[in-house]
């Protein structure tokens, strides 16, 4: 690398004397990738962070596109008036449907909407709706309910005994059904006539939208055009005390990408503005010292915006340049690589604190604006180099990765570690230079931001043996306790809690009549009717061999719901004919008038088939494709909470792929089950992405030193630093988990930099210069590192614990790397030169 720099002494000599025009094509080349940058949306759907090969995320598209997702436009409307609530929702319906997103043409926002149910119809035919499963509950509530009947005649009569079974009913199933089970199931089947709560005074009606579910705009325009809608209908005339809200599924992803919006713009403010006050109050205190505390202190204040110009101006652009290309790979960012420009500008920053610091040496030391710039850039240039490229070189590595979260976050990182690199060592030496040709600063005249660091040569770093046994055993119990770092698995524990969302989905709640136990189910879309019973069959049989960790609950088709076929037709009404003659003819139950007995007679009331026509759309639409094709899904519930990563595991090797008797391959859609495979391949990759990370920064260590002894030394505060990372993890209860894991390649690949910096000065320098590179190098290092960790700690201000967990997790790590560079390094150092090291090359 050196002959490179010495090669490009003529650039860098041309760059300054041509400051004026590197500067223009930098603002312009900044506007560009600005105006592209603003393009750039934050994308928070998971299932987009694996790659599009995936058989979960296929399949999700093929729910998506078949049968629809679960998002939903929710209103509620609440008065005291139920009347007046009804006769709204009945105005609002046939508008809403009509609203459309461009007037020129016949598509329109909604598809379809939850209203009123025919509850009358659903009562007197129920069991023929009925699943197996639910007609086992009924079969074993009867069957309770007439040994209860005998049990109590025992107690009455002790001389009573049986003469018969009465028909057999003493051959039980083996099913025992309370009456609360029975009333869960029988509200399941017949639900509300209309979606109001309790009290009467709330109804929900839920929309579903005809466009994608991923597309902000869209959405925006969609709550836009809707709450437009009810402003004009005045729900005031309706009922002076109504009030309609918006929410709904739909409505949470819009207020979480609107939210994470806000709080990255937010948290990148705010670290940048702490970043460039740290780095001028850094260079107003070397000014200040330097003079040995004389001098005015105003006229530095006063030339402050002049120095984080300097160093916050060419920065700024590489962020510009680093945005555009983003859109231009990706078009959107994901929940990560939405944090970059943040974390980039305190990395980049570290770059220009060593360039401006040796520049400014130099200037202090009477060299001319075109000799410090060339001087700078073939040394200290050279250090920021080799860190940049390290540090590029072990980001691009996550390329390599399936998982987008690593993927795109190294490429984006990567290429903004260099275009930081180039703005600083190129265009920070020509804006210098124009600065000084316009006597906006004057670096030569400024004894302050000269070197401040007497050579020490004879000065012994203090204490080296005791630091380095000391941190040895850091390390030693690092390593025995990093097994004991836990994985977070609960994906609750990573969401945020959207304030304005939950607000208005109390509102919703109060009419939500949905069965709690059937939640977040899965879906296997079938390629004709025909397959369904099949895929249904495997999945009960492996319900039924699953004794020891089962995560099914229920398995619903369409076909089971509503037979189709006349056999299965015939055999459900024989079931429920037995079913009926139990419960109005036997002798234990006929006199009974208890109103789950009574709900149930009335519902075992059918005796012929029912034609399809003749089914409540409120029933078939469960089973009804986009395009209207019934029973070609089958919907499957988990038994288990999935918001633990693990459980969510253990559902998708349940019910992720399916192979009938016939050979046919069916894979199961869902976000949970995207999610699990996301956990599962990060789970995978993390040890070799971290493992490849390492080894191609080792490499370039190798090939900057030309030197194994130097690249380890140079590596001694990265390993360490890592390792006591670990131990503080352990020690503070901070956990490993899918957002943060991207911050130990990260580190591997930033954390470097110190390291680099202070081997390549000692190198520089010779033995016996540690204190003069501590006060030089060491400086800057520190300020660098400190800088970057500012960068990841705007994070820690996030609301959302996912982010906040990567600025956690990124400042604990680049804080020990810092301590391991500037203590345990140089007193490692000290210790060898006491031995005999001459620092040879």
């Amino acid at each position: 690398m050196t002959r490179l720099f010495e090669a490009l002494r003529p650039f860098i000599r041309g760059v300054v004397r041509h400051a004026a025009w590197v500067v223009l094509v930098a603002l312009l080349v900044s506007g560009v990738g600005g105006y592209l940058a603003t393009n750039l949306t934050i994308d928070t759907d998971i299932a987009n962070l694996l790659p599009d090969d995936y058989e979960s995320v296929q399949a999700l598209e093929k729910l998506e596109r078949t049968v629809g997702g679960e998002s939903d436009v929710a209103v509620g409307i609440v008065s005291p008036s139920f009347e007046a609530n009804k006769q709204f929702a009945e105005d609002l319906i046939p508008r809403a449907l009509a609203l459309s997103p461009d007037q020129d043409t016949s598509d329109t926002y909604l598809t379809r909407v939850d209203y009123k149910q025919e509850v009358e119809f659903l009562k007197d035919n129920a069991l023929y709706f009925a699943s197996d499963k639910e007609l086992r509950q009924v079969e074993g509530f009867l069957e309770e309910k007439i040994e209860e009947a005998k049990q109590a005649r025992r107690e009455a009569n002790p001389f009573y005994f049986e003469l018969d079974d009465e028909g057999g009913e003493a051959d039980t199933t083996g099913t025992e059904t309370s009456a609360e089970e029975l009333e869960a199931v029988y509200d399941r089947l017949i639900g509300k006539r209309y979606p109001i709560s309790d009290d009467s005074t709330t109804m929900v009606l839920r929309f579903f939208p005809s466009g994608s579910n991923t597309n902000i705009g869209y959405i925006e325009r969609l709550y836009g055009d809707f709450r437009g809608l009810v402003d004009r209908m005045e729900p005031g005339a309706y009922h002076p005390e109504m009030e309609v809200v918006l929410a709904g599924r739909l409505y949470r992803r819009l207020v979480e990408v609107q939210t994470i919006q806000r709080d990255v713009a937010g948290s990148f403010g705010a670290g940048v503005g702490a970043v460039l006050l740290v780095v001028i109050l850094y260079f107003l205190y070397k000014a200040y010292r330097a003079r040995g505390g004389r001098g005015r202190l105003l006229p530095e204040l006063v030339r402050a915006p002049v120095m984080g110009l300097v160093i916050g101006g060419p920065l700024l652009m590489s962020l510009t340049w680093t945005g555009g290309v983003a859109y231009l790979l990706f078009g959107d960012l994901n929940l990560m690589t939405s944090t970059l420009g943040l974390v980039l500008f305190g990395l980049g920053i570290d770059f220009g604190i060593h360039f401006y610091g040796r520049y400014a040496e130099e200037r202090a030391e009477e060299q001319s604006i075109v000799d410090a710039a060339e001087v700078t850039f073939v040394s200290t240039g050279q250090a920021i180099a080799a860190g940049a490229f390290t540090t590029a070189g072990a980001l691009y590595v996550l390329m390599m990765a399936d998982f987008k979260g690593f993927s795109e976050f190294g490429a984006i990182a990567g290429t903004g570690v260099l275009f930081a690199l180039l703005a600083m060592t190129i265009v920070m030496p020509a804006l210098l230079a124009l600065l000084e040709r316009g006597r906006l600063i004057d670096l030569r005249r400024d004894p302050g931001m000269g070197t401040d660091a007497p050579r020490e040569n004879h000065r012994r770093y203090p204490a080296a043996r005791p630091i380095v046994v000391g941190s040895l055993v850091a390390v030693v119990t690092a390593l025995a306790l990093a097994p004991r770092v836990d994985f977070q698995y609960d994906f609750g524990a990573l969401e945020p809690e959207y304030t304005e969302y939950e607000q208005k989905a109390q509102y919703i709640g109060r009419a939500d009549t949905r069965d709690s136990d059937r939640r977040n189910p899965a879906y296997i879309v079938a390629d004709s009717q025909e397959a369904v019973p099949e895929i249904a069959e495997v999945l009960r049989e492996r319900m039924r061999s699953d004794t020891t960790s089962p995560t099914i609950l229920a398995v619903e088709s369409l076909q089971e719901r509503f037979p189709l076929a006349d056999s299965g037709q015939t055999a459900k009404l024989e079931r429920i004919a037995e079913i009926r003659e139990t419960a109005t003819e036997n002798r234990f139950l006929k006199d009974e008038s208890s109103d789950a007995l009574q709900r149930l007679r009335r519902a075992a009331q059918t005796r012929t088939p029912i034609a399809l026509d003749e089914v409540p759309k409120s029933l078939r639409k469960q089973f009804t494709t986009k395009d209207g094709e019934l029973g070609k899904f089958v919907i499957v519930y988990p038994s288990v909470g999935l918001s633990d990563g693990r459980k969510s595991i253990a559902f998708a090797k349940d019910v992720g792929t399916v192979t009938t008797e016939s050979g046919e391959t069916y894979h199961a859609g869902s976000t949970s089950l995207v999610a699990a495979d996301m956990l599962l391949l990060l789970q995978r990759e993390a040890p070799w992405m971290i493992a490849a990370t390492f080894l191609i920064v080792a490499l370039l260590m190798w090939l900057n030193f030309q030197s194994v002894r130097w690249a380890a030394l140079a590596l001694v505060p990265l390993v360490v630093g890592i390792l006591w990372m670990l131990l503080v993890m352990e020690v503070f209860g901070l956990m490993v988990n899918f957002y943060n894991m991207i911050i130990f390649p990260a580190i591997l690949g930033i954390g470097n930099d110190a390291g680099v910096h202070m081997a390549h000065r000692y190198r520089e320098e010779g033995p016996r210069s540690l204190w003069t590179v501590l006060r030089s190098t060491g400086e800057h290092v520190t300020m660098g590192t400190l800088t970057t960790m500012v960068g990841f700690g705007g994070l820690l201000l996030s609301f959302h614990p996912g982010l906040n967990s990567i600025g956690t997790l990124a400042v604990v790590g680049l804080g020990t790397t810092l301590l391991a560079a500037i203590v345990f390094l140089p007193a490692l150092l000290q210790w060898l030169e006491d031995r005999g090291f001459r620092g040879e090359r």
